[in-house]
């Protein structure tokens, strides 16, 4: 339950640089919603010789990321979570291109293959130049939709302005948990900003009081959150779509949850 010192996880890449073949991290931690240090694990992985890959499930459209730059070798995600797409949609990954033209093993499929040449049913398979290379079948259209939509959004007001107001309303929340329940509530997401996204995780610590109750009271009471075991309640401000009065009102709904 406890966040990753960063020492910590560059010390057992060491430890273990001999019989090291792949690190696979995620950017962000699912449980705690703690920001790894995504570049500093690529480049020690790099260093023992293994490669560096990333589940971004719950970091795209949640903190600004530079893949290429920070040298990891491939990362791949979901687009249901901060990306508005809904559960099945599209899924995206990252590939280096250094390895877009390397021998590694993969599956053939018929949009990997470059589009100039796709229809003329050859039996040799000549790869797209990006990680498309890497696609299997055709995206599903409709399920599409909703993600063109929700990324036209993300262009229009841009990653920084929304990581800005991020650490504005995740800071906000923290301040109104200290002063009013500071004695029942526990965030186990790091304090500091660049450690962070949008996800707190609370623990209920009042005496005699039951999490699971507390997250049903709250879920009855109209708050979207979600309960992970053993004993948190994850909660995320998107700085999108949601307020600092919807922060206010959460807090206030889950002080009435908790109880005296």
């Amino acid at each position: 339950e406890e966040t990753l010192r960063t020492a910590d996880i560059l010390a057992a890449i060491e430890a273990h640089g001999p019989e090291l073949a792949l690190v696979l991290l995620p950017g962000v931690q699912y449980y705690t919603g703690q920001v790894l240090p995504m570049a500093e694990i690529a480049t020690r992985a790099h260093e023992v010789g293994a490669y560096a890959g990333f589940d971004l499930a719950h970091a795209v459209g949640n903190i600004e990321m530079a893949m290429h730059d920070w040298e990891a070798d491939f990362a791949a995600w979901c687009t249901y979570k901060y990306l508005n797409s809904g559960p099945g949609a599209v899924a995206g990954a990252f590939v280096h291109e250094r390895h877009l033209n390397s021998d590694l093993p993969r599956l053939h499929g018929w949009w990997g293959h470059k589009l100039e040449t796709r229809f003329e049913m050859e039996n040799t398979f000549d790869a797209e130049a990006t990680a498309e290379a890497w696609s299997v079948s055709n995206a599903p259209i409709l399920a599409m939709a909703p993600l063109m939509a929700s990324m036209e959004m993300f262009d229009e007001v841009g990653m920084p302005a929304l990581r800005d107001k991020s650490r504005n309303m995740s800071a906000y929340m923290d301040y109104l948990l200290n002063v009013n329940m500071a004695d029942r509530v526990e965030s186990i997401t790091p304090v500091h900003p660049d450690e962070r996204g949008c996800q707190l995780s609370l623990r209920i610590t009042a005496d005699g009081t039951d999490g699971k109750q507390v997250y049903q009271r709250l879920e009855a009471a109209g708050v979207a959150c979600d309960w992970r075991y053993p004993a948190v309640i994850r909660v995320a401000p998107a700085p999108l779509y949601n307020t600092y009065g919807d922060v206010y009102r959460f807090v206030e709904i889950l002080d009435e949850s908790v109880g005296s």
